[in-house]
């Protein structure tokens, strides 16, 4: 199993230093052209839009990172379509093998991501800024005029205060809510996944048991076929009696390793045959 989200997020903010909160946000193709370029430092970051807010500029990162897998000629499928949905789940898959590829091949050594990207378009920024950036514009200009009319009104400005505290407590109890609640979502998950591989693995051993008695079985009944047709071919060749003891023995051979199931606990011998 690969690395969780939050390792994931650690690892690329440490890299990157793009600042990312979620692993939705991989869907811009910006991540993914910074660890190609981590590792062959060729990849045109000019070309990569930093700043971009809409999916016909995710897909132009994405070919960019295309053009990259191409250039070295990586065989992996990039799913341009659908991680430019920012659905969590595709990017956390490419982000994953993502991750198993930098480990392979990773050069060493330092890698100045904000040097790489300082003369991109919007290369200063980080992810989260980039997803905040009209909230932020339209939250400052709110405060500015909130400010205005608290100076030009004594009273209002006097009574402030008390007000802002309450806000200030208020504000750091959700803030610990929504953090508690997300690493229980978090938990929660990783104990599904450990459940899912545990069912995955178990039914597979029942598979590969199910084909091991097929081929045993498939191989007696071919055995007494082709003993059938034998003595069809030499009528009179073996009495009755030899003929049935061979193919008794054929029946009751077992292969070395192969354990006979245990009869079903309720049926009759006979009606088994």
């Amino acid at each position: 199993m690969g690395e969780s989200r939050t390792e994931l997020i650690a690892w690329i903010n440490d890299l990157s230093q793009l600042g990312l909160t979620k692993i939705e946000q991989c869907g811009t193709g910006i991540i993914h052209c910074v660890i190609m370029d981590s590792i062959y430092r060729d990849v045109p970051l000019k070309k990569v839009k930093f700043n971009a807010k809409h999916e016909y500029e995710y897909i132009a990162n994405f070919k960019v990172l295309q053009a990259i897998f191409d250039k070295h000629k990586i065989d992996q499928d990039i799913p341009i379509e659908r991680l430019a949905k920012c659905k969590m789940q595709d990017n956390l898959e490419f982000l994953q093998w993502m991750k198993k590829y930098w480990d392979q091949y990773y050069p060493g050594g330092a890698y100045d991501a904000l040097a790489r990207r300082a003369s991109s378009p919007g290369g200063g920024a980080s992810v989260s800024n980039m997803s905040r950036s009209t909230a932020s514009k339209g939250s400052a200009n709110s405060i500015a005029t909130g400010m205005k009319k608290t100076l030009s009104t004594p009273s209002v400005a006097a009574a402030a205060p008390a007000p802002k505290r309450a806000v200030s407590r208020g504000g750091t109890a959700a803030t610990s809510t929504a953090a508690r609640r997300n690493q229980e979502l978090e938990e929660e998950y990783q104990r599904n996944v450990a459940e899912m591989t545990q069912q995955t693995m178990e039914l597979k051993l029942t598979v590969e048991q199910v084909e091991k008695e097929r081929e045993f079985y498939f191989t007696k009944l071919r055995a007494i076929e082709v003993f059938v047709q034998e003595q069809m071919e030499n009528v009179g060749a073996m009495g009755v009696g030899d003929v049935l003891e061979h193919i008794q023995a054929i029946m009751y051979q077992v292969e070395e390793g192969f354990e006979i199931p245990d009869p079903v606990e309720g049926v009759d011998e006979e009606e088994t045959y």
